[in-house]
C-alpha cells in the first residue's frame, strides 16, 4: 500500500485549537513558552536550569528509591533515578490515569513517545541526561473512568466502590475479575504470560498505585522509565508555598480566567474553581471552598480557620491535592522537567496555564502532542489497496471517501 505522511491537522481527529497550535498561529503564541522542536529544547534547558530549585532533586531521588524498594528494577531505571540528582539531568514527562491493566492503548503510546524523545534529545544534546517519566495520576478520584478494560469486544469491569484518591484504593476483589478474564484469554503461551502479569501486578500488591507501578515497570523498565507517585508528603513539602498562595489569593483562578478570555474563539477544555485544591484522606477527596471566612471541605462538616488550615498544611501537606489546574504546577516544581507529552485534550488545558505559571515564576514546559497509532488488519489493507485508496484518502471525511 502506498505510504503517505498525514499531518495531525489533516487527520480529522484534532480540535481547531490543536490545529492552530500545531500551525503555530501567532494569536496563540502568548499561551505557550517554546514550541516543540528539537532546536527549542536548548532554550528550554537554559530556562529550566536557571529557574529550578535544584534542592528538590535530593527529595525526589530519595522518594523514588523508597517507592521502588519492593519491586525489581532494571539497571537503566536505577541509573536514571540516580542521574536525577545531577543538575545536568532533565525529565520528559507524560501522565495518565491508573486504568485497570493499562486500559486504552494510548497509555502505551504516551510512554513510548516519552522514551523516544529522551533518546532523540540525548543524541542532539549529549552533554545532558534525559529521563523518561510516567506520572501516575494516583490522586484522581474518577474511578468509573478507570475500573475496566476492553477485551475481544467485551468490557471487563472491576465492581468496587471508591470515594478517595484511586491510588490508595485496595485491590481487594480483583480475584473475581481475574477469574473472568482468565477464561476469556484461553491457554496459549501469550495468554498465560498475560495472566501472570495481571496476577503479579494486581493480586500481589495491596493498592492500585503499587499495582500500576509494577505493571508499567514490567513493560518499560528496560527503557529506563521512571515512575512517580506524587501522592507523597515529602514531595508535597516543596509545594507548600504555592498551596498557601492558592488558599489565600486564588491566583490560579484569576490568571487562568484571563487565558480563557484569550481562547474565546475555541472550546475551553477546563474551567478553574476559585480554589483549585482538594482535601484528601484514604476514603475522601473533596474540594476546598472558602465561605464565611472559613475553609470548608465540600460535602462534609470539616472546616478550618486560616490559621488552622495553614498549620495543617505545614504538618500534613499530603492532605492537600491539586486539581487539573494546579497539578501541572506541582509537577514542574518537583521535577526538572522540560516537556509534557499528552493527547489533544491535555495539551488544550495546558494552554490555559501559561499566565498562571508566569505569575508564580515557574518555567512553563514545552507541550507536545503524543504519537498516535492506527491498527489495520491485513484484510483491510488489501481491500484499500485494491480500491487504490491511500492512507490520506482513508483519513478524509466519510462522504468524500464514499464519493
Amino acid at each position: 500500500m502506498p505510504t503517505d505522511c498525514i499531518s495531525f491537522q489533516s487527520s480529522g481527529y484534532f480540535s481547531k485549537l490543536m490545529q492552530d497550535y500545531l500551525d503555530q498561529k501567532p494569536e496563540l503564541k502568548p499561551l505557550y513558552n517554546n514550541f516543540p522542536t528539537l532546536e527549542n529544547f536548548e532554550k528550554q534547558i537554559a530556562e529550566k536550569s536557571a529557574n529550578f530549585d535544584h534542592n528538590n532533586r535530593t527529595v525526589l531521588v530519595d522518594t523514588l528509591h523508597k517507592q521502588y524498594q519492593n519491586i525489581e528494577i532494571s539497571d537503566l531505571t536505577r541509573q536514571n533515578i540516580s542521574l536525577l540528582s545531577l543538575e545536568n539531568t532533565f525529565t520528559i514527562t507524560t501522565g495518565h490515569q491508573l486504568n485497570l491493566f493499562s486500559g486504552p492503548l494510548y497509555f502505551l503510546y504516551k510512554i513510548i513517545s516519552t522514551i523516544n524523545l529522551t533518546k532523540e534529545l540525548k543524541s542532539k544534546y549529549p552533554s545532558y541526561n534525559f529521563v523518561p517519566v510516567y506520572w501516575m495520576a494516583t490522586e484522581d478520584h474518577d474511578f468509573e473512568e478507570i475500573n475496566y478494560f476492553n477485551f475481544k469486544g467485551k468490557k471487563i469491569r472491576w465492581n468496587a466502590e471508591s470515594t478517595g484518591p484511586v491510588g490508595r484504593l485496595a485491590t481487594d476483589g480483583l480475584e473475581d475479575l481475574f477469574e473472568v478474564y482468565s477464561k476469556e484469554l484461553g491457554s496459549s503461551t501469550n495468554a498465560n504470560a498475560l495472566k501472570r502479569l495481571f496476577e503479579d501486578a494486581y493480586l500481589n500488591h495491596k493498592n492500585l498505585a503499587d499495582a500500576t507501578r509494577y505493571l508499567a515497570n514490567t513493560l518499560f523498565a528496560n527503557y529506563g522509565l521512571v515512575i512517580v507517585d506524587a501522592d507523597n508528603a515529602d514531595l508535597k513539602r516543596a509545594f507548600i508555598p504555592y498551596v498557601k498562595e492558592e488558599l489565600e489569593n486564588q491566583t490560579s483562578f484569576k490568571e487562568v480566567q484571563k487565558s480563557i478570555e484569550e481562547l474565546a474563539a475555541y472550546t475551553v477544555q477546563v474551567n478553574p474553581r476559585e480554589i483549585n485544591l482538594f482535601y484528601i484522606e484514604d476514603k475522601l477527596r473533596e474540594r476546598i471552598i472558602f465561605e464565611n471566612d472559613k475553609y470548608w471541605v465540600n460535602n462534609t462538616k470539616i472546616s478550618f480557620s486560616k490559621d488552622e488550615i495553614f498549620k495543617l498544611l505545614e504538618n500534613n501537606p499530603e492532605k492537600f491535592s491539586p486539581n487539573v489546574i494546579m497539578r501541572p504546577l506541582y509537577q514542574e516544581i518537583i521535577l526538572p522537567n522540560l516537556c509534557y507529552i499528552g493527547g489533544g485534550g491535555e495539551i488544550a488545558y495546558w494552554l490555559e496555564l501559561k499566565a498562571f505559571f508566569d505569575a508564580v515564576n515557574i518555567t512553563f514546559p514545552i507541550v507536545l502532542v503524543r504519537n498516535s497509532v492506527l491498527l489495520a488488519t491485513e484484510k483491510q489493507v488489501k481491500k484499500a489497496d485494491n480500491l487504490n485508496l491511500s492512507w490520506k484518502d482513508l483519513f478524509s471525511k466519510s462522504e468524500n471517501l464514499i464519493n
